[in-house]
């Protein structure tokens, strides 16, 4: 991933107001992020740890979609689950069912989409062995480059549906 400014971030977001946009938590050692390694740029906001964003990088511009950490979803601590954008197997509350709400009239009317995602939205990282669940290592045939493939397409998936047809440049 390319790497973006804190201004960039900010103008990125297509699913909340700009007055949102300007008031949410960015990350704060942008320096530091391993852009090399990144798909996508995932963070829990801090200060209100049901909120989550993520900025991509796509053909037209980033693409920054705001995102709510679902209620009441009860997650087995036994039973795996797996990430719908990476599938990296996770325990327990690893896996988290985050919400968006679409771009335009749609999500005006509070029309959302659903994505079960790593709870740290650390996808890019699992899916290049940088970081490793509580299972451990991965038992997967693809290699590497392949499920880097698989889980850009994944996101890209969800993105297409939060967009719901709205130019990327649309703010909503």
């Amino acid at each position: 991933m390319t790497p973006i400014t804190e201004a960039g971030i900010r103008a990125s977001f297509v699913n909340c107001s700009k007055g949102e946009a300007r008031r949410l938590g960015v990350p704060r050692d942008l320096l530091r992020a391993p852009w090399p390694d990144l798909d996508f740029l995932g963070w829990r906001d801090p200060g209100a740890p049901e909120r989550a964003y993520l900025v991509a990088e796509r053909d037209d511009g980033f693409v920054g979609v705001a995102l709510r950490l679902a209620q009441g979803v009860r997650r087995s601590v036994t039973k795996t689950t797996l990430c719908s954008v990476c599938v990296t197997p996770h325990t327990g509350p690893g896996v988290a069912l985050f919400t968006a709400p679409r771009v335009g009239p749609a999500g005006r009317q509070g029309n959302t989409v659903g994505l079960y995602m790593c709870a740290d939205l650390d996808c890019s990282l699992y899916v290049r062995d940088k970081k490793q669940t509580e299972l451990g290592e991965r038992f997967e045939s693809l290699t590497v480059g392949e499920r880097v493939v698989r889980a850009a397409a994944n996101l890209d998936s969800f993105l297409d549906r939060v967009l719901d047809g709205a130019l990327a440049g649309t703010r909503g």
